[in-house]
């Protein structure tokens, strides 16, 4: 198993592992975490020895989310680069998304890039104490890893809006019936599941499976994921996003104004 200090990867056969690894924070995202994330779908990609990915953390919550203390300010100000040289955004959105299946292993705090990231997996293994929320519009920004686009294409307009516009949490039942997820199990067995279907794909002609994918996927709206960034880029320059930040920091409730 090798370790790029947030990221934890390690290689079974044709799988590749791919670690959440700051449980002290939970898993929390910083930009060295996003980078070495993003690096490691690069790496999927490009090996051909590698058919497909598990994506898992470790310790009990898979991920808080950003951690805005350390990126927030940096996409105030445009400055935030999420994938480096060699890497690929593992939410498909300011890349092309890797040609390679997903199966993502979920338990605990799964927030809003996890959300994320789960829509943008092909198969999702969540353990019944796992918890999901898209808070962005708490933080007067809009979800930017392509929840707006999957998540009512997955769960349907009025399930998706139920959730993106409050903010609320949800379960994993709910995820389930919203089809977020694939499968619930018991806390503990979410990683063999997954783990399991993932030993399951790479038993399939590789080709094959990378062609299936492909075709499943080509309905994806591109044009709709160049107009997330151009509207994320309009609220970055408002006043409700220092707002909703400034919250944040401080633990209190926004007090947003609309400008």
């Amino acid at each position: 198993m090798s370790t790029t200090t947030k990221i934890t990867l390690e290689v079974r056969d044709h799988i590749l592992l791919i670690g959440l690894n700051r449980p002290e924070k939970l898993n929390a995202a910083d930009e060295e975490m996003l980078h070495g994330l993003a690096l490691a779908y690069g790496q999927l990609d490009a090996d051909p020895n590698l058919w497909v990915g598990l994506v898992f953390a470790h310790g009990d919550h898979f991920t808080a989310g950003l951690d805005l203390m350390d990126v927030g300010p940096k996409m105030a100000t445009g400055s935030l680069n999420m994938v480096p040289e060699g890497g690929l955004d593992p939410w498909g959105m300011s890349t092309k998304q890797v040609s390679k299946p997903v199966v993502m292993a979920t338990r605990g705090t799964c927030f809003t890039l996890g959300v994320e990231l789960a829509l943008a997996s092909e198969i999702v293994i969540a353990a019944t104490d796992s918890k999901f929320a898209q808070l962005e519009v708490a933080r007067a920004i809009l979800p930017f890893g392509g929840g707006t686009i999957r998540f009512p294409r997955a769960a349907g307009h009025a399930n998706a809006m139920r959730y993106l516009l409050t903010g609320d949490s949800f379960g994993a039942e709910e995820a389930l019936r919203m089809n977020l997820v694939t499968e619930v199990v018991a806390p503990g067995q979410e990683f063999d599941r997954a783990l399991e279907l993932a030993q399951a794909i790479a038993a399939q002609a590789p080709l094959a499976v990378q062609a299936t994918l492909a075709s499943a996927r080509a309905a994806d709206v591109e044009a709709e994921k160049q107009e997330v960034f151009r509207r994320l880029g309009k609220l970055m320059q408002t006043k409700d996003v220092q707002r909703g930040l400034e919250a944040f920091m401080t633990k209190q409730p926004a007090k947003f104004e609309g400008n």
